[in-house]
């Protein structure tokens, strides 16, 4: 059977490893199981939110209001915008499927960072799109400008992930600002903001505000509820811009792409804003013993704004084979080592995770 050519060579999106994976393969108890991989929310979600789920169950057999009325009111008070500046997705990487759908075809191309979320670039290749990232890893807006300013004709989307996922720095907003003034108003920028609540608690010059990016004809900011709020299970994001924008990818949308309980979860975690500042709190209160983990190790890593950090090994040093020794031991990391990076991610945990995780990598390194 023949396909698209675009999708041949198109790797496949690598998510981390399952808990069900390590209990299955290495025979180790679940409890003893810690996951520290794919960012999500060490201390679950808010307790507003499970009952909100639990009364949602009742109307399993009932499609969710089609408008997300009640959602987009929530994030509308939250951002100081109106609900006419929202869209919903199942995640926001669906909403970056419907700007990629609505921006480029095999004619066009997008930007972005060197090391970036992969997403960017397979959803890109899904439509045939070429791809222009910048030499360094991280973001360096002189060298995204200059790469812009080279193929202006052809590049219709801008990706600014901020912070950056899997590395973890952040611009500040005023350079971002900045930078949007200086693109075409046909470019699209799109502000990856999935974690953005860790960057602008931890320094409020990283802030980009959704009400600002609606005054402006050329971006969107991207939001989700799987990172602070500990929804990953649930899948909802959102994009946030002028309405021409919004009425134009809400158009991709396909009816009811998120589901009522995970609707009524979203709802519910806006309400709670007290659970954010608590995980928040948590976050980098434990981020700092991996950073001094990493001092007295000699081991470089990337100042983080989000939940997670980077730790960068020198060539006397395996991250592949650090990930899998301590794969073993139920200890679930991930290694950067398909971005081209010999690298580990690490989600912040929960104290007594981080300091199993850190005691057996200690020993490996």
């Amino acid at each position: 059977m023949n396909f698209n050519p675009q999708i041949s060579n198109l790797p496949i999106y690598e998510a981390g490893k399952p808990i069900e994976l390590v209990i299955r393969e290495f025979g180790i108890e679940p409890q003893n199981v810690v996951k520290l991989a794919s960012n999500e929310n060490p201390l679950g979600c808010s307790p507003l939110v499970l009952e909100a789920m639990k009364e949602s169950i009742k109307s399993a057999n009932l499609y969710p209001d089609d408008s997300y009325y009640e959602l987009k009111e929530s994030l509308a008070n939250l951002y100081n915008v109106n609900s006419k500046n929202i869209v919903i997705g199942s995640g926001s990487d669906q909403v970056i499927e419907f700007i990629m759908h609505a921006k480029l075809n095999p004619n066009t191309a997008m930007l972005s960072a060197g090391v970036t979320f992969a997403m960017y670039e397979i959803y890109a290749k899904h439509i045939g799109a070429k791809i222009y990232k910048t030499k360094s890893s991280q973001h360096s807006l002189d060298e995204i400008k200059e790469l812009y300013n080279a193929h202006k004709k052809e590049i219709k989307v801008v990706f600014l992930c901020l912070p950056n996922n899997p590395l973890g720095e952040c611009l500040d907003a005023s350079d971002v600002y900045e930078f949007i003034s200086s693109i075409d108003s046909d470019t699209l920028v799109v502000i990856d903001g999935a974690y953005m609540e860790f960057a602008k608690f931890k320094d409020s010059r990283k802030t980009i505000n959704p009400s600002d990016i609606i005054k402006l004809s050329n971006s969107i900011y991207l939001g989700t509820f799987s990172k602070a709020y500990g929804l990953g299970g649930m899948r909802v994001g959102y994009g946030i811009a002028n309405e021409q924008i919004i009425t134009a990818i809400s158009k991709l949308r396909a009816p009811f792409n998120i589901t009522t309980p995970s609707l009524a979860a979203a709802i519910a975690a806006v309400k709670d804003q007290d659970f954010i500042v608590k995980t928040l709190q948590n976050n980098f209160k434990e981020m700092s013993i991996y950073e001094q983990f990493a001092k007295d190790n000699d081991i470089e890593f990337i100042p983080s704004y989000t939940n997670f950090i980077t730790f960068i090994f020198d060539n006397s040093k395996d991250s592949t084979q650090i990930c899998d020794k301590l794969l073993r031991q139920g200890i679930i990391l991930r290694n950067l080592r398909s971005y081209g990076l010999n690298a580990i991610r690490i989600t912040i945990g929960t104290n007594e995770q981080n300091i199993k995780v850190l005691e057996a990598l200690k020993k490996e390194i």
